[in-house]
């Protein structure tokens, strides 16, 4: 039990390090376009700006499954990539379909893999909001410079 502890414990710590890698690029591009987004036409941009967040989320999203999906395969929890991904992408989106199971000792991973895809999808949501606000917020403040 404590090994898969142990073990879960790493591989959250490595995605989270993944996802502050996803927002710290995400940071960089904000700042480094911000004098363009706040210029018109604002709308097309907000949206571009969402897309690239989106699109930001669901690649770290995805290296977070692939650093669980790997784990698995090396700890022979499964023998394949194949349903490591799946399990992964069930456990990690907390779907659960129960389709795939982990052998009795490893399933305390199971759990943590969820819990770390609650955490993410948390983390996600909060960047998605903070970088809309960010933007929308300077487009306001450019409007009433140009006035």
């Amino acid at each position: 039990m404590v090994h898969q502890i142990f073990i879960g414990t790493i591989l959250i710590l490595i995605t989270i390090v993944i996802a502050a890698i996803g927002f710290w690029i995400a940071e960089g591009l904000l700042t480094m376009l911000g004098r363009w987004l706040v210029r018109r036409p604002h709308a097309p941009k907000l949206a571009l700006v969402l897309i690239g967040a989106v699109l930001m989320v669901l690649t770290v999203l995805t290296a977070s499954v692939w650093v669980w999906a790997l784990a698995f395969v090396v700890l022979d929890v499964f023998d394949a990539l194949e349903p490591a991904t799946y399990f992964s992408i069930v456990a990690f989106t907390t779907l659960g379909f129960g389709d795939i199971l982990l052998p009795l000792e490893w399933r305390i991973l199971g759990g943590m893999a969820a819990a770390n895809g609650l955490l993410n999808m948390g983390l996600f949501t909060a960047m998605l909001v903070e970088i809309l606000r960010r933007v929308r917020s300077e487009q306001v403040e450019g409007r009433s410079d140009e006035v």
